[in-house]
């Protein structure tokens, strides 16, 4: 049964209710449920828009292809549903998606129907949840980009098969932008999977109540990007004191060792925006707080720091330790993870733990009152959520449980409300213009005020070809404010002359990012921990940490170099203040895939190694170790090289040279 009811297209058969609505502009929302009624939860559709008026034509008429059914129209986009329930969606004339159906019906394909595949699948699990699967017709042509980041060395994620989950360096955000001028939202958070195969696409989901996504048709990369951070929300502006030299390692183990380090930039005449105290602060997981022996005055630190000008980051994890002060409250209240069988344990590094429940408002509450109280109230300005997937020993999704319900159904948007303690207690304590650093991010993540950072990655050339893909991806996902450990998290040796090629052309790429910060857990780790007490076993100073990880670490020449990238940074933030206000206003990501800017070249497509940097800038790092040089291809119009001043006419792939000291930067003329 088809009807119109309420500016909606509803479609009724069996036990199945299927919804179609208009959703911001050019844009429907699709929703099927075999309960009574629909779920009220807009999941990643968060923001206050204009739905829009749908034009419903109800059955009698017929389809641009002739078959027989109903249609739905807001502004560019439009549905048609076959009297069978199949759907296709069009902009125009044109077929944008059509759903994969093989039982009988004349109207929706001419494949063979003898396989019964329908498009919608539910099957019922214990609980009265359901496995879903929503298949979609392939098309050879279509190349799909988005999806948040994954450590594959693809823009493309056309023949890709991704989970549908949160892991270390793996972010699940499933909106796909297609080349054929749509882009898509899987509106879920649970965990599962998504093919783009080459004879169907297949999204899945393991644990669910209903069926819900949400489509938007654009004439440009740009236009579709607007629209859906129009309806999941858009960051604030990113300002000029954020934008410059972040310093971090692995990890500062005293206030002492900050400070020290601190005062030599002072003294190197280089501005520090932020620097960084990693993990292994406090005196268990779960104290959130300052280890005394090792940081006895915070609040002077945090003045010292303030008069150079220089914003101070803590890191926050979400786990904790069965023996930390907080723990038992905690449980009482049930503001933990919970397990359904086996170990009371959630996670097993450097500690017994559970994990703190962010899908808990009032577990997010507690969480932020003690930060404000052990952090912020010294004048910590910034907060690293480290761990955000949350991190577990074993990723068995269907072993955890939140408030929110089974793991398996929402621990996507996990990141997201973890992030989201922080955000409403900073804003609640008068905090302004703040930013924070997280590991993990789900749908609308970015309105938070988080800078994504893509993970505990390898110390590898092929990580800093990865990275590239991960950020532009990341971009197209809604996320602008994206950064990389420049070298590298883990294994990179400071004496192997090999690593230090690496660094550099990492910082190189690290100048044309959103945020550039210096990280890593930098190899051979032979410096002994700090302990008077090794039996203590806990606490700030019986931990390991890696070697030195500044700027004057790696030698002379070294040195040299990075300086002279963190003035050029330094020359740059009035131009990055202006892309982050871009950002603000329409979606726009700072680090841009080329095809984003020059849609209409078809080798801009295929580009996956170099990028715009806002609307200006074209960048192209040196990924390869020894190379002194590099192809890059110039679209159409007239490009300065920012190095030599030379002017080159687009449109051509030319060869650029690339000494030790740079990496290929082009200026739109």
């Amino acid at each position: 049964m088809l009807k119109a009811e309420k500016n909606a297209l509803i479609f009724k058969k069996g036990n199945e209710t299927l919804r179609i609505e208009p959703w911001g502009k050019d844009s429907l929302r699709i929703r099927s449920t075999l309960n009574p009624k629909f779920l009220d939860d807009d999941r990643g559709l968060t923001e206050p828009i204009d739905h829009g008026t749908a034009t419903v034509t109800m059955p009698g008429e017929k389809s641009a292809s002739g078959a027989t059914g109903a249609t739905i129209s807001n502004g560019k986009i439009k549905a048609f549903i076959s009297e069978n329930g199949v759907l296709s969606f069009y902009k125009g004339d044109k077929l944008l998606l059509r759903e994969f159906f093989r039982c009988y019906d004349p109207n929706a394909t001419k494949h063979s129907c003898c396989t019964k595949v329908i498009a919608r699948e539910f099957k019922g699990i214990v609980g009265g949840a359901y496995k879903l699967t929503v298949r979609f017709e392939p098309d050879d042509n279509e190349k799909i980009f988005g999806m948040g980041q994954y450590p594959i060395p693809y823009l493309d994620m056309k023949g890709c098969s991704l989970e549908l989950a949160q892991r270390n360096s793996q972010v699940s955000i499933p909106f796909a932008l297609s080349s054929n001028g749509y882009g898509f939202l899987w509106n879920n958070p649970a965990v599962g999977q998504v093919n783009f195969a080459k004879n169907l696409t297949e999204w899945k989901a393991e644990c669910t109540q209903e069926m819900d996504y949400w489509i938007t048709a654009g004439d440009s990369p740009a236009e579709i990007l607007e629209k859906f951070t129009a309806a999941t929300g858009r960051v604030p502006v990113l300002t000029e004191d954020y934008l410059g030299f972040w310093q971090c390692k692995l990890r500062y183990r005293t206030q002492d060792e900050v400070l020290t380090v601190a005062r030599k930039y002072k003294e190197l005449g280089i501005h520090l925006d932020v620097i960084v105290i990693d993990f292994f602060h406090w005196p268990r997981q779960g104290d959130w707080c300052f280890d005394k022996e090792y940081w006895p005055d915070p609040k002077a630190m945090c003045d010292e720091l303030h008069a150079m000008g220089t914003k101070v980051m803590v890191s926050v994890w979400p786990s904790v330790d069965k023996k930390c002060s907080h723990y038992y409250e905690m449980l009482d209240k049930g503001y933990l993870v919970r397990v359904e069988s086996g170990s009371n344990q959630t996670y097993d590094f450097n500690g017994d733990c559970l994990t703190f429940d962010a899908t808990n408002s009032e577990a997010r509450e507690y969480l932020w009152n003690l930060c404000k109280k052990n952090y912020a109230d010294y004048g910590i300005d910034m907060f690293w959520l480290d761990n955000a997937e949350p991190d577990y020993s074993v990723y068995d999704f269907g072993n955890y449980r939140y408030q929110m319900g089974p793991a398996l159904e929402c621990s996507n948007i996990y990141p997201k409300l973890y992030s989201q303690a922080f955000y409403d207690g900073m804003k609640a304590a008068g905090h302004k213009n703040f930013v924070n650093l997280e590991r993990c991010a789900w749908v609308g993540s970015q309105k938070y005020s988080q800078v994504l950072w893509n993970g505990d990655v390898q110390s590898s050339w092929e990580c800093l070809a990865d990275s590239i893909t991960e950020g532009l991806n990341m971009g197209l996902a809604g996320i602008p404010w994206w950064t990389t450990d420049i070298g590298g998290f883990m294994w990179g040796n400071v004496n192997d002359p090999a690593f230090k090629e690496l660094l550099l052309r990492w910082f190189e790429f690290g100048v044309f990012l959103p945020v550039m910060r210096l990280h890593g857990d930098r190899d051979p780790h032979d410096i002994p921990p700090l302990d008077k007490d090794p039996e203590r076993g806990y606490g700030g100073g019986y931990l390991f940490t890696g070697r030195d990880n500044e700027i004057w670490s790696y030698g002379e020449e070294a040195q040299k170099i990075m300086t002279a990238q963190i003035q050029l940074r330094e020359k740059l933030k009035p131009y990055i203040a202006e892309v982050m206000k871009e950002a603000a206003e329409n979606g726009s990501p700072a680090m841009r895939t080329m095809f984003y800017e020059f849609p209409d070249d078809a080798q801009c497509w295929l580009l996956k190694d170099q990028y715009m940097f806002g609307s200006e800038y074209l960048v192209a790092p040196v990924i390869k170790l020894g190379a002194c040089e590099r192809d890059v291809y110039l679209p159409k119009g007239r490009w300065e090289n920012i190095h030599t001043g030379d002017v080159l006419e687009g449109e051509r792939t030319v060869t650029v040279a690339a000494p030790i000291d740079r990496i290929p930067v082009f200026r739109k003329n």
